[in-house]
């Protein structure tokens, strides 16, 4: 898997942009947070709602700091290009589930809460399926591996960059899966994975079809074991 070249000057955005688009974090939460207080909406919705607006303002901002003050292509430019061996980063994501499952093991790492607290019935089951497998992963992957990883490794390397931006890949998640350091690690190691084909491929969609399958792969085993239960609720 050979990446395509980049650019002398790639990443053309700077940590000013970075910092513009930590700083718009807090209103976009804010924001979201009106918008769903204004809409009536069932309870069971109101999460996934939210969660939905946030990825949607965020990947706004981003437009305007890439494609809009650089007079960019927004896709391009964030490296969601076509990859060679597309099975194999298919084929990469449950193994990346089944190896972080054994980990878990080891690390005596806790249930996950939030899948079985969010899903009340099938409606709340499909669309906690397309943000575990299509909106979370295409939104993480254009900003961890698509935004940040270029920035961190033109300035600090790529590896450095790959670490580091799994580590706030995990930081992020942190409150999701209540500040757990067993799960938080086992997230880092799949961000550091994803990553890694990110930089190999040098397509953010090739990690983006890895992510989606470690998240397809989780969902499919709540299914088989703790699905009933939770609709018994």
């Amino acid at each position: 898997m050979t990446p395509e070249a980049e650019p002398r000057d790639y990443p053309f955005w700077t940590f000013e942009d970075l910092g513009l688009f930590i700083g718009s974090v807090i209103p976009v939460f804010l924001l979201a947070m009106l918008a769903v207080q204004l809409v009536p909406l069932k309870r069971s919705a109101v999460q996934m709602v939210y969660q939905l607006l946030i990825y949607l303002l965020l990947l706004g901002v981003l437009y305007l700091l890439v494609a809009w003050r650089y007079q960019q292509p927004f896709w391009r430019s964030l490296g969601w290009r076509v990859f060679r061996l597309p099975f194999l980063c298919a084929a990469a994501g449950p193994v990346l589930a089944i190896t972080a499952s054994e980990l878990g093991v080891l690390l005596k790492a806790p249930p996950i809460p939030f899948i079985e607290d969010l899903i009340s019935d099938r409606r709340s089951l499909f669309i906690m399926m397309l943000f575990l497998t299509v909106f979370g992963p295409v939104f993480e992957e254009l900003v961890f591996r698509g935004f940040l990883f270029p920035l961190l490794a033109r300035s600090l390397g790529a590896w450095p960059g790959i670490l580091l931006a799994a580590m706030l890949f995990a930081v992020v998640h942190g409150s999701q899966y209540r500040w757990q350091w067993q799960q938080l690690s086992l997230v880092w190691f799949a961000g550091v994975v994803f990553g890694f084909v990110r930089y190999k491929t040098g397509s953010t969609a090739a990690a983006t079809l890895v992510h989606t399958g470690y998240n397809a792969a989780f969902f499919i085993g709540f299914l088989v074991l703790r699905m009933p239960v939770a609709l018994d609720k």
